[in-house]
């Protein structure tokens, strides 16, 4: 299988992304949560076809993606999903949000699972709900539910558990029995469940990662479904994401959100997602070229910085990388920028007990890994 093409540092330099835009370019940018690879051929066309025949009004129906959306989750695992049970909204945030109005009050608990996507505390906040974590069990670098953790969350009264499912920015993925758990008890206390599933499609070994909608009655009833093509297939500035439900209960929230929520996706992006579901070989190709890079990074801080903490991860381009023993203070990340000129998201970003991590994103080629790591050293050395 052919390794995507990762375009070079002064290629990169030339995009108008806000990865590319938003440091000087001194700093290798690595926190923002995009690749730097050529994207599917069949959606490049695609958008010039349609930028070629001036093709750029509203957005409507688009039948297409529902029914590829459909035969993608089929195929990878094997899961039912109902194209008339698929909405669209601009992107997973607006979609998590705009159907969390349909089940919350201002000052409702969201339960969250930290460490967990800092912008699920911007989503609450958004929401003049409260937040409630039943933070992950960390074993090493290894991170579980903590079902009874999770159960006294539930308990205060919650009425929504924002779940990032696989997990970001640990790189891991919820077993069946953690997800039934989920769904069990979400039941139990009334709990809607928002799965934000949006990097599942990167998940190495695709039969690990299992969709909460697939589990079970429970899940299917309290549960709702918030994902996109946006990371997988590299297009997140085309801005389309998919709601998925499979409940009445559900499926007469997501027909209660203003009509505004769909139209207010965009037309290149939904057809452009729509095209992403069929391109299977690329995101094949990209699965393995990302499989190259994380090992790759292992080697690359085995060799120069040993000291550091890095479990594999299961999903994604995303490291999340214990620096504790680098004894670089509480801002780790800040560090990195100043002195080594590399920026990561901090760790406390993902949770305040996590000051001594940072995220590090390996989707780009090899050469820039190593620079980056190389670049922490830098840091390490002028403190």
């Amino acid at each position: 299988m052919q390794p995507l093409k990762a375009f070079t540092l002064d290629e990169l330099r030339q995009r108008k992304s806000e990865k590319w835009r938003g440091f000087t370019d001194d700093v290798l940018p690595l926190p923002v949560a995009e690749m730097d690879f050529e994207i599917a051929p069949g959606i490049r066309e695609l958008l010039i076809g349609m930028l070629n025949n001036s093709d750029t009004g509203y957005l409507g129906n688009v039948h297409e993606l529902g029914e590829n959306l459909s035969t993608f989750m089929k195929n990878r695992w094997n899961w039912n999903v109902d194209k008339a049970n698929v909405f669209t909204a601009t992107d997973v945030g607006v979609g998590m949000v705009e159907m969390a109005r349909m089940v919350l009050q201002p000052g409702d608990g969201i339960v969250i699972n930290s460490p967990v996507y800092h912008n699920f505390t911007n989503w609450a906040n958004e929401l003049k709900a409260k937040i409630v974590d039943a933070p992950l069990k960390k074993d090493g670098l290894t991170y579980s539910l903590d079902i009874e953790a999770l159960e006294v969350a539930y308990r205060t009264g919650a009425k929504a558990h924002f779940l990032c499912n696989p997990q970001n920015p640990t790189g891991g993925y919820f077993t069946r029995e953690e997800l039934t758990a989920i769904a069990d008890l979400a039941k139990k206390y009334g709990v809607t469940v928002f799965s934000d599933e949006i990097h599942a499609p990167l998940t190495f070994d695709s039969k690990n990662f299992i969709p909460f909608l697939s589990i079970n009655e429970n899940a299917r009833e309290m549960g709702i479904c918030v994902t996109a093509a946006s990371k997988s297939w590299n297009i997140a500035g085309l801005k389309c994401a998919t709601i998925i439900v499979a409940s009445d209960r559900t499926l007469a929230l997501a027909k209660a959100m203003p009509l505004a929520v769909h139209y207010r996706a965009s037309l290149f992006g939904a057809f452009a997602a729509a095209k992403a579901y069929e391109s299977v070989d690329w995101l094949d190709s990209c699965l393995a070229t990302l499989d190259a890079n994380r090992k790759f990074l292992k080697t690359e801080l085995e060799k120069k910085l040993p000291m550091v903490g890095y479990r594999i991860p299961d999903v994604s381009y995303l490291a999340w990388l214990d620096v504790s023993a680098m004894n670089l203070g509480d801002e780790p990340a800040k560090i990195f920028l100043e002195k080594g000129k590399v920026a990561f998201n901090p760790g406390a970003s993902f949770s305040k007990s996590h000051k001594q991590f940072v995220r590090l994103n390996f989707g780009t080629s090899q050469e820039i890994i190593s620079e980056a790591v190389t670049r922490m050293e830098i840091g390490r050395a002028h403190v």
